[in-house]
């Protein structure tokens, strides 16, 4: 009988991305901007006055691994948690480990991983901890810090914003890769670059694709782009419909149309909808769109747009998602102005201001006798009726000078309108001379 195996003698393989870890700071790629000599971690290092920080950016960027060595180069204990599977009775343990190793002189680095999923109550248990120096707290979040951590927690930590790793850092994860391991990925220049693009700058991602790739069967053959694709599945491009990343393609596209630029919006909406929001929701911003920077310049533009919110119920996806597109490129290319919008929040601090005056009497309906023995109507002008088809009357209330609110811009439409109401302000003075 053959000798049986051992089951548990060998520890199994480490990833890629794993074995790839940097072991020093100065292997940390795409990060200069906190890590070089001059950049605020490389200061606290050299310093050895290591301070609480939130590490926030996007996945596979480094943020646990310079948490890591942080605390090795600034001699302290690694204490990592992860809000996602952590509570109150580990974070209680952790914090009685740090007090014991503070009596003997040891600091600790509490390292938690996903913060933001913290509530108020377990982020506020901080700080006593990180106030006293019992420990220095590194958290790392992909999520805004000013929208999920305490205000409290934010002052005492600093907030370090973590960059996406751009083509130059990926290919050098690729590089580093094929040393470490020996052996070429099989992909052409196009399929390197195409399996880059696909890492949306996520180097851990990257790198266990390239792992992947050097587990296939060696048959020397290279792959192209479209060879590439059938052996990885890219992943959905990060898109979160809740948080930041809703808000900050909504912004784009919203600008990006203020800006009169088609293609940069196109791009946006195209992000957006591939990212899973809801096109309801970009008809509905759209609608408001053409209220808000366009109004009068092109008063077709309102039009366009609840056409093509009407036109994505009936059709729904993919094909009322033209429409929508449609629409997009009819609000950029339309001529801008504010002047409504500008015109009725000055109208609002007027009303505000003026109180309760009443309109004057002229304008005022008469359905009973009081009322017109009272004046109500009285030398109404129907202005339709009037040889310029304008009276020139006052509409203001009685004691109140009349202001002005809408100044339209000469941007489209609103070219007309400047002229029609120069014409109508010469007649309104010439009346009142008369």
């Amino acid at each position: 009988m053959e000798p049986t195996l051992p089951l548990f003698d060998e520890e199994p393989a480490r990833p890629l991305a794993d074995r790839l870890r940097p072991t020093r700071l100065d292997e940390v790629i795409g990060q200069d901007h906190l890590l070089a000599p001059d950049a605020p971690l490389g200061r606290m290092v050299a310093q050895q006055r290591l301070s609480s920080a939130i590490l926030w950016g996007p996945p596979g960027v480094g943020k646990t691994t310079i948490a890591r060595l942080l605390a090795h180069a600034g001699n302290l204990a690694f204490e990592p948690v992860s809000a996602t599977f952590s509570g109150v009775a580990d974070l209680r343990k952790v914090f009685a480990a740090a007090q014991r190793r503070r009596g003997i002189g040891q600091g600790t680095l509490l390292f938690v991983d996903e913060i933001h999923r913290f509530n108020r109550a377990q982020q506020d248990s901080f700080l006593p901890y990180v106030e006293d120096g019992t420990i220095t707290l590194i958290g790392a979040t992909t999520e805004n810090p000013s929208f999920e951590l305490n205000g409290s927690l934010l002052s005492r930590a600093q907030v370090l914003v973590l960059k996406r790793l751009d083509e130059a850092a990926l290919s050098t994860l690729l590089d580093r890769a094929e040393h470490l391991t020996g052996h070429r990925l099989p992909l052409d220049d196009a399929a390197r670059r195409a399996l880059i693009a696909m890492a949306d700058g996520d180097g851990r991602y990257l790198l266990n694709m390239a792992e992947q790739l050097l587990a296939l069967p060696d048959t020397g053959a290279t792959l192209d782009p479209a060879a590439l694709v059938h052996h990885i599945q890219q992943r959905a491009p990060l898109y979160d419909k809740a948080q930041e990343g809703h808000y900050n393609l909504i912004s784009a596209l919203h600008k990006s149309m203020r800006g009169s630029d088609p293609d940069a919006a196109l791009y946006w909406l195209a992000r957006m909808l591939d990212g899973g929001e809801d096109p309801l929701f970009v008809a509905r911003r759209l609608v408001r769109f053409a209220n808000e920077d366009i109004g009068v310049a092109d008063p077709h533009a309102v039009q366009q747009a609840l056409a093509a919110w009407d036109v994505y119920e009936r059709l729904g996806t993919p094909e009322g998602e033209l429409a929508i597109a449609q629409a997009v490129v009819y609000l950029a290319t339309a001529p801008k102005s504010i002047a409504v919008h500008r015109g009725f929040n000055a109208a609002n601090r007027a009303a505000r201001r003026t109180g309760s005056l009443l309109p004057p009497a002229h304008i005022l309906n008469a359905p009973t006798r009081l009322m017109k023995d009272l004046g109500y109507g009285k030398d109404y002008q129907y202005d339709p009726d009037t040889t310029d088809g304008f009276s020139g009357a006052d509409y203001f209330p009685d004691g109140m000078d009349r202001e002005t609110y809408y100044e339209p811009t000469r941007n489209g439409y609103e070219v007309q309108i400047t002229e029609r109401l120069r014409q109508w302000a010469a007649l309104r003075a010439r009346r009142q001379r008369e």
